[in-house]
């Protein structure tokens, strides 16, 4: 594949990789399309969901169809940094000590119960997720590109979990659920089954680690009008001035905002952003990145519904 593509050409290849991502994941095309914006916006994604609703399977042909290694690190209570990141080894047929590569130095990781490991171990992600490397006994690895995290998280089983600081959460571009199926879907995914007569299903690589920095690089070519740019800003500065929150989204959660929806506009073929790419986007790249007023926990107010909130206030721009 050519390092150089055009923006239609990056269209079709996306495409391409939704179609067959579809072939295992019944019905979850829109989710599968934001989580595909912040890939090619160069982050890392949290998927917050109820257990066996095909995250993991998710991550796994994701993966398989961007022609990325992929490797899975189940999160634990005793889960070290050395774990994830790697460590020295004495090799004996040299009498010298050899770093061995740990899961991380992959194409795609996706870390499964992020939320089952102590804040130790977290550091150690935090760091590959922000800086692309990995220090290890003052050693410092530079990890492969492109470098992409999904992680998965239970939102509602907190017994043995160590909640994410907000540095963290901050560092993933989106957070999304997939939600439970329609019963047509649900039909979907028990005949697909009946028809493969196997648990197995095939995924067709449809890019290359080189073919994904160049669609990726297709990304930076997107416009962005400054009224746009200007109605995302207004967004995230009304988080910081609602009512109920504690604290609102950051300047990064602009900049996420933004990539993520030039990101968006190049998967459905244009190459500009439009307010409602920002509007489709706006709860996944901010709702973690705001934190509620302590005394109105018990109230259920989510951070999610202070984005839908001020969406409904700041006014949308008239882009011609």
């Amino acid at each position: 594949m050519n390092d150089q593509l055009t923006p239609a050409q990056a269209t079709e290849l996306v495409g391409r990789v939704l179609d067959e991502v579809d072939k295992v994941l019944v019905g979850k095309r829109a989710e599968m399309t934001l989580v595909m914006a912040g890939v090619l916006a160069g982050g890392h994604v949290l998927l917050e969901d109820m257990p066996g609703l095909g995250k993991t399977l998710a991550a796994r042909s994701l993966a398989q169809a961007l022609g990325l290694d992929f490797t899975r690190a189940q999160f634990t209570p005793d889960l070290l940094p050395a774990d994830l990141t790697g460590s020295y080894i004495f090799d004996q047929t040299t009498g010298q000590f050899a770093f061995r590569e740990g899961p991380l130095f992959t194409g795609l990781l996706l870390a499964d119960e992020i939320n089952r490991t102590p804040p130790k171990t977290q550091s150690a992600l935090l760091e590959a997720m922000q800086e692309r490397q990995v220090t290890v006994e003052g050693h410092t690895f530079q990890l492969p590109r492109p470098f992409h995290v999904l992680a998965t998280a239970n939102p509602i089983e907190h017994e043995g979990t160590y909640p994410l600081p907000e540095a963290q959460l901050d560092r993933f571009l989106l957070r999304l659920g997939f939600g439970y199926p329609s019963v047509d879907e649900e039909w979907d995914v028990l005949q697909r089954r009946i028809a493969r007569q196997t648990d197995d299903v095939a995924v067709d690589a449809v890019l290359t680690p080189q073919g994904l920095l160049a669609v990726q690089q297709c990304v930076e070519g997107i416009h962005v009008a400054e009224s746009v740019g200007r109605y995302a800003i207004d967004l995230v500065r009304a988080t910081r001035d609602h009512q109920d929150t504690m604290v609102g989204a950051s300047p990064r959660g602009s900049l996420a905002l933004l990539l993520c929806s030039r990101a968006l506009a190049l998967i459905e073929g244009r190459d500009f952003v439009t307010p409602e790419d920002i509007k489709r986007l706006a709860v996944p790249a901010l709702g973690h990145r705001i934190v509620i007023r302590p005394e109105l926990w018990l109230n259920n107010v989510a951070p999610d519904s202070v984005v839908r909130s001020v969406m409904d206030q700041v006014p949308v721009p008239d882009v011609q």
